[in-house]
């Protein structure tokens, strides 16, 4: 049985620091995605919107939210919420009534107006939150989970704090031509080394921000798409939305310990291993059918990570894919030409569908100035806390 479903319209609200309600940025995507598929609202028969919850400010987001804003159509309505990982989860829903036979048009939305600084979690006392507790316990922010991944690549494969800063100089040429980026200016390694240290070994450089914007997929059934015209469009053939397997012996924030392995030995793949490796069963491809990819660069040294974790290369040798420049446009296998969210930064519901948004137009040949040639396949990756996690394929 085929998985596939057809990518109909993207759409994105350029990402920034706006000071906007995010409906406000969810509603110019959407409307942006149902122009780019010549598809009227009232067409659409499913809303899903990635849940935006987080720091206690006003204005829990559900797909009934986007649904109203845009104009009741009697649409039906369901809301996912997976932290980063958001956005993939609402497209799996999405996906599955479209493939149940249940919806035939379905519109997906995700936006954020995030606070100033890194993320932190509501106020209050919950011992039983993790997320909370490793705050309360240890003072750790995720600027500081990010540092200690960097110093585990420089322990285990010599990477060095240049090598971190050369990804940033990477993904900052990438979004120079991405209309959509917030930074959208060069930076040199000296740029990124000078910049203040935030959590040793990374500086500030090395760190995404945290942003206001939107992006929206419009996804319809192959049999809808063939009616309208869509005869080859970009389809997703694989939505992987694994959680972990017992015990983790890899450091996973939001936690402070890993599991032992006295009574069961380690799984065969790490968390993030089996999110890419579940996509690819699924599609029925492997990672040397993939031209293009688009990871979940919290910091430069993570993005060098889910290169290995996606299978790109073997453990250890990322460093040697980006000096050789094989992960830049015009290489092997060009990682994050969006610019990532080194370019974007952080707009949680938003940002696992901004990465499906720049598949679709670099497999379209739509991504002017940082066009991947020839690109028929691409995987994204994302990883969202307390065992969320996302990988989509997209093919043409």
């Amino acid at each position: 049985m085929s998985h596939d479903v057809a990518v109909a319209g993207v759409g994105m609200h350029p990402w920034g620091k706006w000071g906007e309600p995010f409906v406000k940025y969810g509603v110019a995507a959407a409307r942006s995605a149902l122009a780019d598929a010549g598809i009227n609202w009232t067409d659409v028969d499913l809303v899903v919107g990635g849940e935006t919850v987080r720091n206690g400010y006003g204005g829990y987001v559900a797909g009934a939210t986007f649904a109203q804003a845009l104009g009741w159509n009697g649409a039906r309505v369901a809301t996912s919420y997976a932290a980063c990982a958001t956005g993939a989860q609402a497209l799996d829903t999405a996906r599955a009534r479209i493939l149940a036979g249940l919806s035939d048009v379905a519109l997906v939305v995700g936006a954020d107006t995030t606070p100033k600084g890194f993320l932190a979690p509501n106020a209050g006392e919950r011992w039983d939150d993790p997320d909370w507790l490793r705050f309360r316990l240890l003072g750790m922010t995720n600027p500081a989970y990010f540092a200690l991944y960097a110093r585990r690549r420089i322990d285990l494969y010599g990477a060095t704090p240049e090598d971190f800063a050369a990804v940033k100089v990477k993904n900052a040429k990438h979004g120079l031509n991405n209309p959509n980026a917030r930074y959208r200016k060069e930076v040199s390694v000296a740029d990124v080394l000078e910049s203040a240290v935030v959590a040793d070994p990374l500086h500030l450089l090395d760190i995404c921000a945290t942003s206001d914007g939107g992006a929206a997929v419009l996804l319809t059934s192959l049999d809808f798409a063939r009616r309208r015209g869509l005869t080859n469009p970009v389809r997703i053939s694989a939505i992987s939305t694994v959680t972990p397997t017992f015990p983790q012996t890899v450091m996973d924030m939001p936690n402070f310990s890993t599991d032992s392995t006295a009574a069961v030995p380690a799984p065969e793949r790490t968390f993030k291993e089996s999110i890419g490796h579940a996509a690819y069963e699924e599609a029925g491809i492997g990672p040397e059918d993939v031209d293009v990819a688009e990871v979940y660069d919290l910091s430069t040294a993570l993005e060098l990570d889910w290169i290995e974790d996606l299978a790109l290369c073997k453990r250890g040798e990322a460093e040697h894919l980006l000096r050789a420049g094989d992960t830049s446009v015009g290489g092997r296998i060009p990682v994050n030409p969006s610019g990532g969210l080194a370019c974007f930064g952080e707009a949680v519901p938003a940002q696992a569908l901004a990465q499906v948004c720049e598949l679709t137009w670099q497999l379209r040949g739509q991504a002017t100035g940082r066009q991947v040639e020839g690109a028929r396949v691409g995987i994204t990756a994302n990883q969202g806390l307390f065992g969320h996690g996302s990988s989509v394929i997209v093919q043409v």
